[in-house]
């Protein structure tokens, strides 16, 4: 099935939780706390208000880059009421959209950084994603053109501005557009630093909006995306030809995952050969015709669009598993370590503990007998990588340019359970490691 490219239909932004302008933004509680990117992979908390369990009046760090000399700005795009999945989709790309535009001028002078709102404990509608603007000349023409930004919008973010005073004390001054009244300020609170929770914020919300636990999460993704993504529905209806219970056949399932330039390709089709298997991958060819059009789309979307790709695969697991071994390139870990991530903001510090059930297998998705991760040196991957050119995507791109977000890819793939991965060095010849991938596969496989 194939469909001409056109211009994707404008987001329905008016609808997003009630068509009249500040109304729904002046019913919704506002997030209490926030986490707050730093360079070197650091992520600051910090509270608005007065009250807050464990807070310090002391900012450290963050009254320079909150208050003056300077000026700092939050945006952040509220969450959807309940567990709407079609406002959470609405919601991402509205977030996205106005990525995008903050780094357009006049506000491209401005230093972006990544801003979580969020309530202790994970509730009252999960994290907010948002944006901290620094304007270190403090220029007007920064809040105007973000009131002309915000304000094109239906639904009008609200906006937040950091404002200092001689005690080194920031306040955060809320701004909202109201009907027939333009930006008016509707409260001015006291800014304090906040302990960091025992949970990176962006965790609890992963279930719903990353790493989808079973088929239907990531299925009701994708139904909300019909609208305006068309190539949605034919995903769609590929997954609805899939039967939701599944079992294997009696000949052993692999699957091979790793960083690209490890090997992976060589590996796989020489093992399927090897093994007079039948090799398969994830995403399976019928979808990948839209993966350029998934991957230009937020996490929630992107992903779902992976996830889905896995149980197509699933189902054809299942069928040539009754005839031959079967060998996977890449299959739900790679869809869930990416994931994790990109979304969890900071170091390795801040990823969710070894044994959370974030690193459980999908419970309806059927598992493979063994999962190898093949691994080599940064050096080695950056030495093969180097004069190829390789079709890469984003998150592929980010590997090379940022050795933390590898290594955060590299811990949650170590860190997956039932079933976990088998690690497998990749840096010797390819005669080595095909000798040492087959001794691992018939060691652990009848």
């Amino acid at each position: 099935m194939a469909f001409a490219r056109r211009p994707r239909a404008p987001l329905p932004l008016g609808r997003l939780w009630g068509s009249q302008r500040g109304a729904c933004a002046r019913a919704m509680a506002l997030p209490r706390r926030f986490a707050l990117e730093l360079p070197g992979c650091t992520v600051a908390h910090f509270a608005v208000g007065d009250g807050v369990p464990g807070a310090r009046s002391d900012l450290q760090g963050l009254a320079t880059l909150l208050g003056p000399p300077g000026r700092s700005y939050s945006v952040c795009v509220p969450g959807p009421p309940g567990g709407d999945c079609a406002a959470r989709v609405r919601a991402a790309r509205l977030h996205q959209r106005l990525l995008r535009q903050l780094r357009r001028d006049p506000l491209q002078r401005c230093q972006l950084r990544r801003l979580l709102g969020y309530w202790p404990g994970g509730g009252a509608g999960g994290v907010q994603n948002g944006f901290l603007l620094h304007d270190p000349s403090d220029s007007p023409d920064t809040r105007r053109a973000l009131f002309a930004l915000l304000g094109a919008h239906p639904e009008a973010p609200r906006l937040g501005e950091f404002v200092g005073d001689e005690n080194r004390q920031v306040w955060q001054r809320l701004w909202e557009l109201r009907d027939g009244a333009g930006w008016q300020q509707v409260g001015q609170e006291p800014v304090v630093a906040a302990p960091e929770p025992d949970l990176h914020p962006a965790v609890p919300d992963l279930p719903s909006s990353a790493v989808f636990p079973h088929r239907a999460a990531a299925r009701a993704v994708l139904e909300a995306c019909t609208p305006f993504i068309p190539e949605a529905q034919a995903v769609l209806d590929l997954v609805d030809q899939c039967p939701e219970q599944l079992q294997k056949g009696e000949f052993p399932v692999i699957a091979i995952e790793g960083l690209d330039a490890t090997g992976k390709t060589t590996v796989t089709q020489s093992v399927a050969e090897s093994l007079k298997a039948v090799l398969l991958k994830s995403p399976p060819a019928c979808i990948s015709q839209w993966r350029e059009i998934f991957d230009d789309e937020p996490t929630i979307i992107r992903r779902a669009f992976y996830s889905l790709g896995n149980y197509i695969v699933a189902s054809e697991i299942a069928k040539a598993s009754t005839t031959s071994p079967v060998i996977i390139d890449r299959y739900w870990h790679s869809t869930a370590t990416y994931a994790i991530a990109t979304e969890v903001s900071g170091g390795l510090q801040h990823l969710p503990p070894a044994h959370h059930p974030i690193y459980q297998w999908p419970r309806d998705l059927l598992k493979p007998d063994l999962v190898l991760l093949l691994t080599v040196s940064p050096e080695e991957r950056r030495q093969r990588i180097e004069g190829r050119g390789l079709e890469r995507t984003k998150e592929e791109a980010e590997l090379e340019a940022n050795s933390v977000f590898r290594q955060k890819v590299e811990v949650s793939y170590r860190r997956m359970e039932s079933p976990g991965c088998c690690v497998a060095d990749a840096s010797p010849s390819k005669e080595e490691v095909l000798q040492t991938v087959l001794s691992i596969i018939h060691n652990n496989c009848n």
